[in-house]
Parts: C-alpha cells; sequence; structure tokens
C-alpha cells in the first residue's frame, strides 16, 4: 500500500537524524504541519533532523461507516477492547518501513530516526517501534493506546531477552479525552514498560483529544535528547 505523498521539512545545512510524524485518522500531513504551525507560531524544526510528514492512503473505514477516509489501517471500532484487525495493520507496514529505509539509504543510522504520531499515527507509531524496527532512536505517541490483543505485546513477549535495544518510549494523553478516555493510553503503557518499554507518560491536564502547545514544546526538547547533533554525519539535506 502506498502513501499518497510525503510533507518534508528539511533540516538546516546538515541533516544527521530524521524524525516521521504521523496524523491521525481523516487528517493529512500537510494539515497536521499547520496545526503545529498554529500552536507553536512557527513550525517544529531541527538545524539537523529532517522531519517527514506522510500522508495515509485512502481507503474504506468502518468506525465512519465505511466511508473513504485518509487512514493508516482499518478497525471494527475505537475501543482498546476490540480485536486488532491485524490483515489492515500489515498493508500499512511496508509503506512505513520504506520511509524509514530511505532514511538509511541516504546514510542516516537506524539508531538517529525517530517515529511518532498523534491517536492513530501514534498507535501505528507503537507498532512500528515495538514490532517492526526495534533500533531506532526514539517512539512518541499522542492521545494513542494498542489494544488489549496487540500484536505489539506477542513481539515484545517473543524478545523479551532483548529488551535493552528497545527505543525510548514518550507518550501523552489529556486527562479529558473523550474519544481515546487517557485510561486506554495509561494502560496501553503500562504493559508496554511492563514488557521492557523504557519511557515516560505525561498527563496533559484540561485536555481534549487534541495537541497542545506545552506537549509540543517537551516533545521538542525530548526529539533533541534522543537526537543530538552528531558532527561525524555531514550530508546536506
Amino acid at each position: 500500500m502506498n502513501l499518497i505523498r510525503n510533507q518534508i521539512q528539511q533540516a538546516g545545512r546538515t541533516h544527521s537524524a530524521s524524525v516521521i510524524f504521523l496524523h491521525g485518522s481523516g487528517d493529512n500531513g500537510a494539515n497536521l504541519i499547520e496545526w503545529i504551525r498554529l500552536l507553536l507560531g512557527r513550525n517544529l524544526e531541527f538545524d539537523h533532523i529532517k522531519i517527514i510528514y506522510p500522508t495515509a492512503p485512502l481507503q474504506p473505514y468502518t468506525p465512519n461507516g465505511r466511508q473513504l477516509s485518509n487512514v493508516w489501517f482499518d478497525r471494527d471500532s475505537i475501543s482498546i477492547s476490540a480485536p486488532e484487525n491485524r490483515s489492515s495493520m500489515e498493508g500499512i507496514y511496508g509503506a512505513i518501513h520504506q520511509i524509514i529505509q530511505n532514511e538509511v539509504a541516504s546514510g542516516i543510522p537506524l539508531k538517529r530516526i525517530i517515529v511518532g504520531g498523534f491517536s492513530m499515527g501514534g498507535a501505528l507509531a507503537l507498532h512500528t517501534g515495538f514490532h517492526l524496527n526495534t533500533g531506532l532512536a526514539g517512539i512518541f505517541a499522542c492521545s494513542s493506546f494498542l489494544n488489549h490483543d496487540s500484536v505489539v505485546y506477542d513481539s515484545l513477549l517473543k524478545h523479551a531477552t532483548k529488551t535493552t535495544d528497545l527505543p525510548h518510549l514518550l507518550m501523552f494523553h489529556g486527562d479529558r479525552d473523550p474519544l481515546v478516555p487517557i485510561e486506554w493510553g495509561q494502560a496501553s503503557f503500562n504493559k508496554l514498560t511492563k514488557l521492557g518499554v523504557k519511557g515516560t507518560f505525561t498527563t496533559l491536564a484540561n485536555t481534549y483529544h487534541e495537541l497542545k502547545r506545552s506537549e509540543l514544546l517537551q516533545l521538542h526538547k525530548w526529539i533533541l535528547t534522543n537526537l543530538p547533533p552528531d558532527e561525524n554525519i555531514t550530508n546536506d539535506s
């Protein structure tokens, strides 16, 4: 399954790391950029980090009456207890993996790549980092969760002896989220940490299903901590 397009914010003079930021259901990469710009008053940008904002493919989405929508995968319902639609998830894995491999092919080590996202995009980021590419530098998930029967948990159980190689995790969740209750995000985080994932879960006060300025500022700092400038990599972006 091919992605429709990638919106890319290039790094400055040197590109030594990459971030892939995945939007929520029904959105697109360009809108996510504008949302972030509205909240920050500027782009989420770094001198040495390229940020890639892919757009999900247009496909039928069951929670929306099977209407066509830009979604990363289909699911029966928005519920932590719903069975995970693994066949639909597998349909997007190749596209995300290809974006990562394109960065690796350009000279960016896997350990210099972070994947994250909002809502459904955050769920896909969790799959990407803890099921597909455990060698990434980090994973962030905003207002997201994993289903109780997620294949991610199966993968972590199978590789329990290799937890030191797992990406660091950063999760944010609004305490008033009506679409994805904070209890779902907290339960997912707790299960991931029990399986060896290291990270932090930040509760956003008086926050619904949305991104917040304070969240993006914390994310910016976390990204710099995990992807500091690397003077040994000088390829142009």
